[in-house]
């Protein structure tokens, strides 16, 4: 497979694809994350994302086609990586590619990264590029691994 995975700034009709990638239920319980109203999702990626200078967000494309999207933001003191890929991109290796371009953009180290312990396709993803595991976190009930990419890298 020939595909040409690239990466770009959102634009606004992004947005609505984002919201259907998030609330797919396979998506959503990989990722351990609950999907977000319309309203709300909209609102988070409208003031949290695009409207904080300090988030570093791309949407991935696939031969032109609207993918995903990766984005690095601030909690307190620790810079975090985030992505998320349509369910019809997975097993594909373009969550490699686009991860590869997205970490030659965002220069911070260390960067950390908290995937669900039983998403074993990001957490392999992650250390294929060389995040390292620190330990767990736990988000209510859920236990979800640290990894820490380090300077070095």
């Amino acid at each position: 497979m020939n595909e040409k995975v690239s990466l770009r700034d959102v634009r606004p009709a992004d947005l609505e694809v984002f919201h259907r990638q998030e609330i797919d239920p396979e998506s959503a319980r990989r990722a351990n994350f609950p999907p977000r109203e319309r309203e709300v999702f909209m609102n988070h990626w409208k003031t949290r994302v695009l409207g904080d200078p300090t988030v570093l967000v791309r949407a991935i494309t696939v031969d032109g086609v609207l993918a995903g999207n990766a984005v690095a933001w601030w909690d307190e003191d620790r810079r975090f990586l985030g992505y998320w890929l349509g369910r019809e991109y997975w097993g594909r290796g373009i969550g490699t590619r686009a991860l590869e371009l997205f970490l030659a953009e965002e220069k911070t180290r260390p960067l950390h990264a908290d995937p669900f312990v039983e998403n074993v396709g990001s957490v392999r993803l992650l250390e294929k590029h060389g995040f390292r595991r620190a330990g767990t976190l736990r988000y209510d009930e859920h236990e979800h691994l640290l990894l820490i990419l380090d300077e070095s890298r």
